[in-house]
């Protein structure tokens, strides 16, 4: 079924942070819906690379050599292996669009993890 989906309407479905939904699939990858608002934890995706749009608000991107800030309408690629570290001072929305084995948390398992986001 082709669909056309609303980012707006999408995000106005949840409220927690850190949990992405998925909106759509292309190919062998999801496109994601995220609310980030605070720090998360440095980690890795050592097979996937991973691309963050921002739809809303600013979004700092730390890595161990330097930092990325980005501001909606823009996005950023990182690529396998590279150790980030998202911050959002206030609340962001953004588009992630990553291959389905992409865990939010990487390499690294923890409370954040969602090893099984669902579809809004």
């Amino acid at each position: 079924m082709i669909d056309k989906v609303d980012i707006s309407e999408k995000m106005s479905l949840f409220n927690e942070y850190w949990s992405p939904k998925i909106v759509g699939e292309l190919n062998n990858s999801y496109v994601k819906v995220a609310k980030l608002k605070g720090e998360f934890i440095w980690h890795s995706h050592e097979n996937e690379d991973e691309l963050f749009w921002i739809v809303k608000g600013t979004l700092l991107i730390k890595f161990r050599d330097k930092d990325v800030l980005l501001k909606a309408g823009e996005f950023l690629i990182i690529p396998k292996g590279v150790e980030h570290l998202p911050v959002a001072e206030e609340e962001v929305e953004v588009v992630l669009i990553e291959p389905k084995s992409t865990l939010n948390t990487g390499d690294i398992i923890s409370d954040r993890t969602v090893e099984n986001p669902i579809k809004i």
